[in-house]
């Protein structure tokens, strides 16, 4: 973390230092904004966080309800979310309050009993992340993102008591052409109405969102006809894994599944209760959280429960959805109009909560989404890079959905397969997914943001597409061990990581200082291109390189001056940019990564963490292209 770069100020480096002319708490509602957002769940949440620390964005965000979700819902973070986290800096306040899962266990009818524990896993396979798999209460989740608002330049936060129920488009109109309807919900204002012109307006605000609905899109999909209920409860239980995630498959009375939750003694239950007809809901059954509770008792006999207290509790239906587009442009006019109206979160995809993808998944779109509207809004980009998101994300719910469905038929199947393996189906089912349910599997497809495998080999462990797998690295100037991952913020930034070749010390005549010497001072150069007279160096396209030996045997001052720029109003030299691979505290990673050592490589990575291209030190035009697609040139 990096502060005091224009001068000493103390206090807490998270408060920056606030931007003039923006709305706080309690001021009049804008007439016109840059961005009006629908929904203050995850997917909103998320946005905002991102938007609010850009000055130049005036962004409004509108909540139904009358103020911040205290419980329920959402409780899995995946272990790519927990790297997203890293990004926005609260990562490490979550695995302090959260609990970890670190083994799922299985329970099935047993040859002697009712119930036995017939398998155990690892949760998070070795190696796939740095970070652990965890669960939270949602609302603790939004309280980060809140806090990161509250402490931004902008000093954003939600309006509460306002729902968008209506949107009109001009598509003449060069500036604020959405027109928003914004309804009162709050009991001394319901039903008043009042309407604000905005730039883009995002629809986070759920499966029944009007924002959808007002720029004509359906979910698609179907139902299960199934019941289920989830409940948080405090009990006493003499059941062994009350701690640990587990599924419990009875002989004759259903299924659950057990997730522990933080603070060491809440626990979240979700309970099959009873099939449904084909046109009936789960409202017609009348049923309350006392129907949830005898539920688990019967599938835990012969263990007992004993529920103290009920923190809260739902029952639903699942159902299996995706939109058409997550936008309001038809296929047809692509080319000849950019996105006004985005879809994020449930607004486009749902699906059932087995996996414990949906807060993940809907987190993932809006940071998706997030640095693209910055580098449209802040003049970095055209608005065409907004394609983009519906291009990249549906894709990805797509697949969340097709998973969804087929994780469900698993985990509610009536009889269990043999276990040929030593596992049954749903353990062989749930190992063979792990990388998926740890969000790990998204790739997006080459185009205008990622390029083709053509140098893949050269680092064959940054799959293009992917997101960035960190690995560890020993900061130069300080010696600090850290994991490179970690320099990716979310601040709207591109990184390129310099891999040096074996014997290449930064010094000139090697490879790494050539191509910072020409990214530094070639009018070709990227950095130069796309970064706006008065900006730092650094303001879009972040250089850091890595170095394979000791770090005691190189000298920083003896690095490009690229990797050491001035920074702030006083030119304070940039320290944080030159590491060393370790192998001390951890795996090489050259040799982790399978980057190639007589080469090295060049790695660009998305400021949502995705590796965009994997290129030679040398290949400086595809570099310049790559940047060039998007990107406008500003000097």
């Amino acid at each position: 973390m990096q502060y005091h770069v224009n001068g000493f100020h103390p206090g807490d480096p998270d408060i920056l230092p606030a931007a003039p002319d923006h709305r706080r708490a309690g001021d009049p509602l804008p007439e016109t904004v840059d961005v009006l957002i629908a929904g203050s769940g995850p997917a909103g949440l998320c946005l905002a966080a991102q938007l609010a620390r850009v000055p130049q964005i005036r962004t409004m965000l509108v909540e139904p309800k009358p103020g911040p979700m205290e419980k329920g819902q959402a409780d899995g973070i995946s272990v790519r979310s927990m790297e997203m986290f890293q990004a926005f800096g609260f990562a490490e306040k979550v695995m302090r309050e959260s609990v970890w899962i670190n083994e799922t266990t299985f329970w099935a009818p047993g040859a002697q009993s009712a119930l036995d524990r017939v398998a155990r896993v690892q949760d998070v396979p070795d190696g796939i992340s740095e970070m652990p798999h965890v669960l939270l209460n949602q609302a603790r989740v939004h309280d980060m993102f809140l806090d990161i608002m509250r402490r931004s330049p902008t000093r954003l936060a939600p309006d509460y008591g306002l729902r968008v129920v209506d949107l009109a488009i001009d598509r003449a109109a060069a500036a604020y052409p959405v027109t928003a309807t914004l309804e009162y919900t709050t009991p001394e204002r319901a039903g008043q109405t009042v309407r604000v012109r905005a730039n883009y307006v995002i629809g986070c605000d759920g499966a029944r969102s009007n924002v959808r609905r007002a720029i004509g899109g359906e979910l698609h999909g179907d139902a299960a006809h199934q019941a289920w209920g989830v409940m948080d409860v405090l009990a006493v239980t003499d059941f062994p894994d009350w701690r640990m995630k587990s599924f419990v498959r009875s002989k004759d009375a259903g299924i659950l599944m057990v997730l522990p939750r933080e603070g060491g003694h809440l626990v979240r239950l979700y309970v099959e209760l009873d099939n449904l007809g084909e046109d009936e809901r789960v409202a017609d059954r009348g049923m309350d959280a006392a129907d949830i509770i005898a539920k688990a008792q019967r599938i835990f006999r012969p263990f007992t429960l004993d529920v103290r207290e009920v923190v809260w509790w739902s029952i639903y239906e699942i159902g299996h959805r995706l939109t058409d587009k997550f936008d309001d442009v038809p296929e047809a006019e692509v080319a000849t109009r950019a996105p006004r109206v985005m879809l994020a979160g449930d607004a486009c995809h749902t699906h059932s909560p087995k996996a414990g993808q949906g807060m993940n998944v809907s987190m993932g779109d809006t940071f998706n989404l997030g640095w693209k509207l910055i580098a449209v809004l802040t003049g970095r980009a055209d608005a065409a890079l907004l394609h983009s998101y519906s291009g990249e994300r549906q894709a990805a719910a797509k697949g969340l959905v097709e998973f969804d469905h087929k994780w469900a038929r698993v985990v509610g199947a009536r009889a269990e397969d043999a276990a040929t393996d030593g596992l049954p189906r749903v353990a062989r089912e749930f190992v063979n997914n792990l990388p998926f349910t740890c969000g790990l599997t998204i790739q997006y497809p080459a185009g205008l943001l990622t390029g083709e495998a053509t140098h893949q080999a050269l680092a064959p462990g940054f799959d293009l597409g992917k997101r960035f797998h960190s690995a560890g690295v020993i900061r130069l100037a300080d010696a600090k061990p850290m994991q490179l991952g970690h320099c990716v913020e979310a601040d709207a930034r591109f990184r390129l990581f310099l891999f040096a070749p074996a014997g290449d010390t930064g010094a000139t005549g090697g490879a790494v200082a050539g191509l910072c010497d020409w990214l530094q001072h070639d009018p070709q150069s990227p950095v130069l291109r796309h970064t706006a007279p008065g900006e730092d160096l650094d303001a879009v396209i972040d250089v850091r390189a890595v170095f394979q030996q000791h770090f005691r045997s190189l000298d920083f001052n003896a690095m490009p001056a690229l990797l050491r720029p001035p920074v702030g109003r006083y030119g304070l030299r940039d320290y944080e940019k030159v590491f060393c691979a370790d192998a001390k505290d951890f795996d090489d990673i050259f040799e982790a990564r399978g980057i190639d050592r007589a080469q090295g490589c060049l790695v660009v990575v998305r400021p949502d963490q995705y590796v965009a291209q994997v290129l030679p030190l040398t290949e400086r035009a595809a570099l310049t292209r790559y940047f060039g697609g998007f990107l406008r040139v500003r000097r």
